[in-house]
């Protein structure tokens, strides 16, 4: 037996498109000799549908494409993801189209509500097993939470299954790679079954979808891995029900996996929604760098843009390393001095300020300025601003709203400023696109004469520790100054994070790499006062 697992980059609610890649993904494999196809979850109309799945058109239109897709392969199965209508009620799907017809269809178990996900808003939970009967092999059909708890997998091996194929749409974060191996392990361990896990790639919004779909024997042995972060098929060949020993691609470094979902995330959002490339803010630091290496790698050198806009506080080596940066990438390269703007508006306001001294707000109007110049070249060629602001400060607020923050696509907005460091060392370990000063210099808005970000932040690390404790893992101030930082940081820092969320939520979406981005993951109130303090009289 031959089974072909289809990594494909579906695109939300681009159904004709998705079933183009199915029907070729079908036809690439048959010609291989699979007899079963198994695509990714919902593939038919892409992951998350969100509230499209609430309108009875979109849903028509998959139950139409799912009966088109059934007749046109009678001599190969498929497994195709759907959402499925039955009366008033929706279903996470996954149909066995065999012999010209829609053969079984499963409806999802275990109905993620938590992180990025909402599906108990859109979906029913199902409780049937599907097993069917393939080549002599009865075969289980699950779809993606279902195998990360234990009893779909345990009903299905009761129904008879003797092998388990998962459909999924499963995320990108750090070690999540790792996490699904240990889970899957668990379920082969319980079931003692072989699995074969497809996973969709591509990137949806602020979701990244690395693939890196795998095969593991009966006694929790890898036998095969695909790549991750590109679209692949692969033929999984069976000695009666156990697997042999295919292809495995390597597992990657922390660092490049982060740095293949941002490339993939930027550019499947700017092909995916039609922009002809990307403008970008060049200032000679760290996370504008990085950006546009990242923007380079993933669009090309001709569909980046980089302006450089330098002020009377900007540092003559920052020029500098922006246009050799440009020049070593390629990139179309402008300059455009904003003194002259800058006092303009600085004459305007005068009247109103009289003698107030200069504070944040002339630094925010340099950064405002900015914006506005990136903005009316992004209306005047069509390409998108990419914002080039990092987690920690969006996290804190040192960022301006309608400046720095001003775009359409917020690469860097899941990556904390030590990651960034990293990224950086990782980008120019496969050749030379950083100036090595940029990333050893010590980071500065240059808003202000002299002015660098310890004079407002503590250290990165300490920084982005607390980030991390407080944002990610939802420890208390307690819990992190128990850690061994100083209350007095802790508290600052934590102030800093919550008095800002009106500025994030104004911010544009962009990629997730950690396990709670400031996005989807988190939903914290805007208007809030924490007193946990009770006094009663």
């Amino acid at each position: 037996m031959k089974v072909a697992i289809a990594q494909i980059n579906c695109v939300v609610g681009d159904i004709a498109g998705n079933v183009s890649k199915i029907i070729a993904s079908a036809t690439q494999a048959k010609a291989q000799g699979a007899t079963l196809l198994v695509t990714p979850e919902l593939s038919l109309c892409g992951y998350p549908p969100e509230d499209l799945l609430l309108r009875a058109d979109f849903l028509d239109a998959c139950d139409l494409a799912l009966n088109k897709l059934s007749i046109a392969f009678t001599d190969i199965t498929l497994i195709v993801g759907h959402p499925h209508q039955v009366g008033e009620v929706c279903f996470n799907a996954a149909s066995v189209l065999q012999d010209g017809k829609i053969f079984a269809t499963y409806h999802k178990h275990v109905l993620p509500n938590y992180s990025v996900f909402d599906e108990k808003r859109y979906f029913t939970e199902g409780d049937e097993a599907l097993v069917f009967e393939h080549e002599g092999a009865k075969v289980g059909v699950l779809i993606c939470a279902d195998v990360w708890e234990s009893a779909p997998a345990l009903k299905a091996k009761v129904a008879g299954a003797e092998i388990l194929i998962a459909l999924n749409a499963s995320p990108f974060h750090m070690e999540k790679q790792s996490t699904r191996l240990d889970i899957l392990r668990q379920r082969v361990f319980e079931t003692q079954l072989p699995v074969i896990y497809t996973n969709m790639v591509g990137g949806q919004d602020e979701l990244v979808f690395d693939g890196a779909s795998f095969v593991l024997d009966a006694e929790g042995v890898m036998t095969h891995q695909l790549p991750a972060f590109e679209s692949a098929l692969a033929i999984v060949d069976f000695n009666q029900v156990q697997p042999l020993s295919g292809l495995i691609t390597p597992h990657l470094s922390i660092e490049a996996s982060v740095y293949n979902a941002l490339k993939l995330g930027l550019a499947d959002y700017v092909h995916k929604n039609g922009f002809p490339g990307v403008v970008l803010g060049l200032s000679g630091g760290i996370d504008s760098a990085l950006t546009m290496a990242i923007a380079v790698d993933a669009l090309g050198a001709k569909n980046v843009y980089a302006v450089m806009m330098p002020s009377e506080f900007t540092a003559d080596i920052s020029v500098n390393d922006a246009r050799e940066m440009a020049d070593m990438l390629g990139v179309k390269y402008s300059e455009i001095a904003i003194g002259k703007l800058f006092e303009a508006y600085l004459n305007t306001l005068a009247p109103l300020f009289g003698d107030l001294a200069m504070d944040a707000t002339e630094e925010n109007l340099q950064a405002r300025i900015r914006g506005m110049l990136l903005m009316a070249l992004s209306n005047k060629f069509g390409s998108i601003v990419v914002t080039t602001g990092n987690k920690s400060e969006m996290a804190v607020g040192y960022c301006t709203l309608y400046g720095d923050m001003a775009g359409g696509f917020a690469l860097l907005k899941d990556v904390p400023k030590t990651l960034v460091y990293q990224l950086a060392n990782y980008r120019n370990s496969l050749s030379s696109a950083i100036p090595q000063r940029i990333i050893t210099r010590p980071p500065s808005a240059e808003l202000r004469a002299n002015q660098l970000d310890q004079d407002s932040l503590p250290p990165y690390d300490v920084l982005d520790a607390i980030i991390q404790a407080y944002v990610e893992d939802d420890l208390s101030s307690k819990d992190i100054i128990s850690m061994g930082y100083a209350s007095a940081v802790v508290n600052r820092v934590i102030t800093m994070i919550d008095r800002n969320e009106y500025k994030r939520r104004q911010s544009p979406v962009g990629v997730r790499i950690t396990h709670k981005g400031f996005g989807k993951d988190r939903r914290h109130p805007i208007t809030v006062k924490l007193d946990f303090d009770i006094h009663l009289n």
